[in-house]
Order: C-alpha cells, then structure tokens, then sequence
C-alpha cells in the first residue's frame, strides 16, 4: 500500500523492545503441533472449498485483539466495513492499543489476547513466535482449510521459521507474481513543477552536469522557490539514500550474492558530489535537512519546490493533490532525471515479501476456530473487496474486467465529507491484512496527483527480496556496530552535500570508510552476506 502514512507509522509502531526469552517461554512453551491437537474439535463441518465462517453458526463469540500501535481505530461494528464483518462472522472483537511497554507488559504476565498484531518481523517477538503462537496452517487445517486458497505461498514459505512452520501472516506482503501483476505501483519518482519545466526550457535532469544547471535555471527564473527539494529526515536519510539509489540502479547485492554497499557505489557518490555542487551554488535551502515531515508537506502543498527527489507520494498525495487543484498548470509530474552514469535502469521498490503488519494467533485464545476464520475473512477476495469498497451495489460498482468504481453516492461522501467516509465507512482503513492489489481494482484509491508518477515508474518496479531482514540479530554486537555505523552515515551524507568543497567532501568520505573499520563492519557484512543467502534459498527452495 505505502499509503495513509504507513511508513511513518511502521517506525512508529516497530516492535523493537527485546522480549526477554524467559518471558517468552513463560507463554508458553513445547511442540506447536501438540498445542493445535488439544485445541477443541469443530463445531461445524470443515470444508477445503467453503470458508468456515459459512459454516460455523455459533453465536456470541468474541475475541481480544491487540495492535502494537497507539493510533489504531479501536472501534469495532459502528462503522459499514466493520459492521459487516461483525455480521458475517458472528462475531465481537475488542481491540487493545499500545507501544512496546505494553506488549512488554503482555508477555511478562503470561496472559496473552487472542491475537496480537506487531510491525517487525525480525524482532524476538516474531522470531520466537513458535513459544506464544499457534501454527497457522495446522490450525487451518483443524478449522478452516480455505485458509489455504487465500494466503500466498511464497508468503508463508517467507515467514516461515526453523522448525518448518508459520505463526504470523502479514498484511502488505508483495510476491513475485505480485511484481508481475502491474497492480502495484512504485512510489518513488523524480518530479518538477509543470510551469517550472516550460519556463526552464530543455534541461537534462539525467545527468550529474545537467541537474545542476537545471536546478541553476529553475532558480534563475524562479528565485522565490527551492530548487530542489527531498523528504524530510525524520526517520530515515530522507529521499537522498536508497530511493536515489534505486533511481540509478544500484545493484542491491554482490553478483555472488553478498551484501553490497549501496552507500560507496561510486555511481551514488557521484550523484551526491552533484547536490553538494547543488547546495553550493544556494539551491538547496538548509532549511530541508531540519523540516519534520509536516513542514515538508506544507511546502509540498504550495509548491515552495522547483523539482523533489520524492519518497513514497502516496504517503504525500493529499499535499500534491492540494497544490494540483489550485494551480492545475503548476501540478508536479515525474520526469526523467537522476540517472545512472553508468547506464542501469531504475530499480524502483515497494513493500516486500516481509509486508508491514504481522498478526498472530495466541496458543492462549479462548476461540482457534474464529480465529482462524477473522485471518480467511480478511485475507480472501470477500474481505478484501469489503474493507477496500464497502458493499457492492452499495458503495461501488464491479465491471467485467474487475475493476470497480464508486456508486454516485459513495463518490459524493468521499469527496465533499471526509469525516463521515472515514468513520462511518472506515473505507480503506481497516488494513491489518490489507493488500494493494485490491487497491488497483479502482484508480480512484489513489488522488489524481500521483497517476502520472505510478504510471512514469511503473516499467522500472523491482523486487528487493533478497535483502530483506538482513540487518544483524537484536542486541548482539553486531547489531550495535550497525546502529553506530548508520547514525555516522546520517551525518555523514548531509556533511558531504553541505561540504563547501570536493576536498572536504573527499575527506568526510574518507572518514566515513574509517569509521566502518573502526566499528567492524567486515564482520557486520559477513552476517548481512549470511543471511541473503539464507533469503535466497528461501526464494529458490
């Protein structure tokens, strides 16, 4: 999805607290497959090709839901998407909200909900799952074998740990065929306001030379705006790390699969002595190495920016699609620029298999069944096309082809009332096993500002499989020498644009490389080598 500022609220809602193993165990401990066979029989006829939540008629059931993020919408049944799920599965949920203190204060106790949902599959929370969890395809296969036909293999086959089996399911997890689909769109794009091009007249924004003459004639005739812009700094490098990286096709592995270092890639460098040419000649205001997200979405919204390397503009599409109706001839539009130096095509990313929410069942849930069936429900077609449109023939309309539309009155609400489409529908929100695919189902998911910039990227979108996950292990030393390693590059890189001259830029470099020595980076790239491996053969088994 990448959009409703999900990856903001990712960091936010990372399950990054190290659990301890004693607290863990105290859940629960023991063969999984011993847990599911003393779960209670079905109370209804279990079918491979019927969704168990049409067969099981039991009433009053409930179910505890715990969501590892604070701005989760607690509220369950009031809403159209969430009072059809009530409905159809005889069912209550309550959802409990909090942070890691009280994810914390969960495993401490011993008592558990019946369903937890986190937002990191590499914490011990999620690789320790099989102490607290239950199996999902054995519970499956006790309840509800539909599960089979709506959950991805390559998905499970990801999540999957050491002993064989899968406990968490994810939401967002783009697969190959996925890739392959053209349903999911890129985020990334190098964009330049539509007045400002035809003022500028023919610029090459591809190449280093080119973009710091581009960015001089946007100043030129534009002295009122930045030249050029990039995301705010937040909670990651901005847009000046791995998505400029993509634009020019850094290779994201070795060719024998070994952890290569995207950051030294002297095609990347080049780039980066380019926008320090950029900042010297008073193109790049200081100003946006301190702007918070909002600050960069406010002039975003009125266009302070002559061109942006742009991150994830879903995540900014109301702030395009503000500037964009009030100035139509002004609208950003992606164009080329940023390019390799060495002639690789862009390799723009999105969620990866690893998705962004995980949602457990609990070896402590009072209902396995219902469970079970809340993780079939959302994840099948059904759920899907509920929580994304509403009700057919209520809320949208579904063509031949499959793609869907707004009905006139749904169109209205959400356009003209926010408010009553986002409480009263909930249209899109309930997302903890949401998928993009659905979301192309219906152009309109997205604001008209960002079409142009999906459609530019769309030929470029590439997998990034292989380095998911393969930071080193929570709380060992390597772990702590990366952490090191990637607050210096922080610096580091802000230190190299705003250098005054290519022989300062050279030296901050230089004792960057340094820095990495000093804090054992051969042995950090030994584990990341490791464990793209590992992927590799996960992805090829």
């Amino acid at each position: 999805m990448r959009s409703m500022n999900r990856a903001g609220k990712v960091v936010a809602a990372a399950v990054s607290a190290v659990l301890s193993l004693t607290a863990l165990a105290a859940c629960g401990s023991g063969d999984a497959k011993d847990a599911t066979a003393s779960l209670p029989d079905p109370t209804y006829k279990v079918s491979a090709s019927t969704p168990a939540w049409k067969s099981d008629t039991s009433k009053d059931n409930t179910l505890t839901w715990y969501v590892n993020a604070d701005w989760w919408n607690k509220s369950f049944g009031k809403d159209m998407i969430t009072a059809q799920i009530k409905k159809d599965l005889n069912l209550d949920i309550t959802f409990v909200t909090g942070d890691d203190t009280k994810l914390n204060t969960y495993f401490a106790s011993g008592k558990l909900p019946d369903i937890i949902t986190t937002f990191d599959s590499t914490s011990k929370v999620s690789q320790t799952a099989n102490q607290w969890a239950l199996p999902l395809e054995e519970l499956a296969k006790k309840y509800d074998p539909y599960f089979s036909k709506v959950a991805k293999k390559e998905t499970l086959d990801w999540y999957r740990l050491k002993d064989g089996k899968v406990y968490g399911y994810p939401s967002y997890s783009n697969t190959t065929a996925d890739y392959k689909s053209g349903m999911i769109h890129p985020t990334s794009a190098f964009i330049v306001r539509k007045d400002v091009m035809n003022a500028i007249g023919q610029q090459d924004f591809t190449t280093p030379e080119g973009f710091v003459k581009g960015m001089q004639a946007i100043k030129e005739k534009f002295p009122n705006l930045t030249p050029f812009g990039f995301n705010d700094f937040t909670d990651n490098n901005s847009s000046l790390q791995s998505t400029v990286q993509d634009m020019l096709g850094v290779p994201i592995t070795t060719k024998s699969d070994g952890y290569y270092d995207r950051d030294l890639d002297a095609d990347y460098v080049k780039w980066l002595e380019a926008f320090r040419e950029v900042h010297a000649a008073g193109n790049i205001s200081d100003d946006s190495f301190a702007d918070d997200a909002d600050t960069f979405k406010e002039k975003v919204s009125t266009g302070q920016y002559g061109a942006i390397m742009m991150q994830n503009f879903v995540s900014t599409g109301t702030q395009l699609q503000t500037f964009a109706s009030k100035n139509p001839d002004s609208a950003y539009e992606a164009v080329d620029g940023i390019s390799s130096t060495e002639g690789r095509e862009p390799t723009l990313s999105q969620s990866g298999l690893s998705g962004w929410s995980i949602n457990y069942i609990t070896k402590q849930t009072k209902n396995p069944a219902k469970a079970i069936q809340v993780f079939e429900y959302l994840l099948s077609d059904y759920g899907q096309m509920l929580t994304n449109f509403g009700i057919e023939g209520q809320t949208y309309t579904k063509s031949a082809d499959g793609t869907v539309t707004w009905t006139e009155q749904a169109n209205q609400v959400r356009l003209n009332e926010t408010e009553k489409w986002q409480k009263e529908y909930r249209m899109g929100e309930f997302v903890l096993f949401g998928h993009d695919r659905y979301k192309a189902l219906n152009k309109a998911s997205y604001v008209d500002a960002v079409w142009q910039m999906q459609d530019w990227g769309q030929k470029y979108l590439t997998p990034q499989f292989k380095i998911e996950n393969i930071a080193p292990d929570t709380g060992s030393a390597e772990a702590r020498s990366l952490s090191a390693i990637q607050t210096n590059w922080s610096t580091t890189m802000v230190g190299m644009i705003r250098a005054g001259s290519q022989s300062d830029f050279d030296g901050i470099l230089k004792k960057y490389k340094q820095f990495q020595k000093d804090n054992n980076i051969e042995q950090v790239n030994t584990i990341r080598s490791e464990k793209i491996k590992t992927n590799v053969k996960k992805l090829t088994d």
